[in-house]
Order: C-alpha cells, then sequence, then structure tokens
C-alpha cells in the first residue's frame, strides 16, 4: 500500500515543477521516462526551498527554512516523510547515492538569501555552486545512474551548466531581484550604475560557460541528452533576448520566452537531435 503514498509524492513533485516552470516541465518531458519521477523529486525539493526565501514575505522566513532543512535530514534518516515532496525527495536522494554534502551546500545558499549580502567574488561563487551547480549535479547522479566513473567525467561539464543557468536568471530577474528583495548577486556591481559596459562583461562570462556545457551536454548518456540540451536550448535563447536588451530595461522588465516560443524551440531541437546534429 506504501506504493500509492509513494507514487503520490512523485504527482505532486511532478505538479509543483509544472505550476513553477514550463521550460523545466518540457524538459523533463524528453527524458527518457525512467528519468522524469527523480528529477520531478529534485526539482520539487529546490523550488519548495527556493519559495520559502523568495516568497513567503509574511511569514517568518528563517523559522520556515530552518523546519524546511531539520525536516529533510529527519526524512533522509527514517527513509520516510509525510510531507509529499520531501518523500519523493528523501527516496531519490537514496536511490542514487545522492551525497548529503550537496543537500547541505544548496541549503546554505538558500539560507544566504534570508540575509542582506554585498556579494563579493568569493560570496558570488559561493552562491553559485550552492544554488545552482550542486543541483546540476544531484540530477547528474540520476542521468549516470550510479555509474561513479561516468558521473566524475561529467562533473565538471553539469557544474558549469549550473552555472550558466544561474547566472541568466540572474540577469532576467534582477528588476523583482533588486525592487521587491533587495538584492544584487553580481559582485562590486551597483544597480544605480549598472550600464551596458558591465552587462557586456556579465554575458561574456556567461557565453563562454555555455560553450564549455555544449561539450558536456555531447557526453551525456543517451536517457538524458535530449532532456538537458532542451533546457539548454531554452536558456540560449533567453540569453539572446537579454543581450538584445538594453542595460537601462533590463532593470525595469522581466525578460521572458512565450510558451509559444518554447514549443517552437522544443521541435527545432528534436529535429537537431534526430539528424545527429547533437
Amino acid at each position: 500500500m506504501k506504493k500509492l503514498f509513494d507514487d503520490l509524492s512523485y504527482r505532486v513533485s511532478r505538479e509543483t515543477t509544472k505550476q513553477y516552470s514550463t521550460s523545466f516541465s518540457l524538459g523533463i518531458m524528453a527524458l527518457s521516462p525512467k528519468l522524469r519521477n527523480p528529477i520531478y523529486a529534485v526539482y520539487g525539493y529546490v523550488r519548495l526551498a527556493d519559495e520559502i526565501v523568495d516568497s513567503f514575505h509574511e511569514y517568518d522566513k528563517q523559522k520556515l527554512l530552518s523546519r524546511y532543512k531539520a525536516e529533510t535530514f529527519e526524512a533522509l534518516e527514517e527513509k520516510i516523510s509525510l510531507n509529499p515532496i520531501l518523500q519523493s525527495f528523501q527516496e531519490t536522494v537514496h536511490r542514487y547515492n545522492i551525497d548529503y554534502s550537496l543537500i547541505h551546500q544548496f541549503l546554505k545558499s538558500m539560507e544566504m538569501d534570508l540575509q542582506k549580502i554585498d556579494y563579493n567574488s568569493d560570496l558570488y561563487k559561493e552562491y553559485i555552486v550552492g544554488s545552482a551547480e550542486v543541483v546540476g549535479l544531484m540530477c547528474l547522479h540520476i542521468f549516470t545512474e550510479g555509474n561513479s566513473r561516468e558521473f566524475e567525467r561529467l562533473k565538471p561539464y553539469a557544474m558549469i551548466l549550473g552555472s550558466a543557468f544561474q547566472k541568466v536568471n540572474f540577469l532576467r530577474d534582477m528588476k523583482d531581484d533588486y525592487q521587491i528583495l533587495g538584492r544584487c548577486y553580481f559582485p562590486n556591481v551597483d544597480i544605480s550604475d549598472f550600464d551596458n559596459t558591465v552587462k557586456a562583461h556579465i554575458e561574456k562570462e556567461i557565453e563562454e560557460e555555455f560553450k564549455m556545457a555544449l561539450e558536456g551536454i555531447k557526453k551525456l548518456p543517451g536517457s538524458a541528452r535530449f532532456g538537458v540540451y532542451l533546457a539548454y536550448r531554452y536558456y540560449i535563447s533567453l540569453f539572446r533576448k537579454i543581450k538584445r536588451t538594453s542595460a537601462g530595461n533590463m532593470i525595469n522588465q522581466r525578460i521572458r520566452i512565450s510558451n509559444g516560443k518554447k514549443l517552437s524551440l522544443m521541435m527545432s531541437s528534436y529535429l537537431q537531435y534526430k539528424v545527429s546534429l547533437l
């Protein structure tokens, strides 16, 4: 009978993913069916932590995040949770031997979001590692299905792709991060003086990371390659739209890709994949 609860738990994680991100939902649907539920579980877990620090403004965020952290490791120790998102996550962590240190590092970055931090280069790198790179590594554990040699070979690429995705998110969300949450992650950047020169420097860094990440995507197992490539194509499209937007407009609007464009990207990506261009 527990299988009913397990199935429900994965369904909650899947619906959480669909509710919050159409782009990641499309990417996950492009994975092999055997990989979808565990990736939904990872996304659902990190999404809920993100919501605590970004959205629950009328509540004690520190208390909620501390409780979430405690319940996470309680679920991992007991191998069960009555919270469906934590239940699917703990099961995924155990099934794919995801290192607990990745979870600790992720939660540390979430805790950083509860503080007013003037980011320097070291703190910027630390935040990106915890908020994005380790999430890529959690997913890589699933993609490589316990093959430690493959995991180590692909690890640098997974981290650099997570970093590129996160930096694009920083640019996309600059308006809300600054105006609503009072955050700016880019080191030594004053948003009031954010100009096209500063923006171009950040974009150059992202371009270099995307170039390296694509080489890694080509090396992924076939069960994961197309889904990750689709997410890459979405972020490249978003990044190109950001590049066409002036620095002044970046802090006054949130850059988006329409659902129609996302579907178009999915179809063109699939054609490239099928004709072995990837």
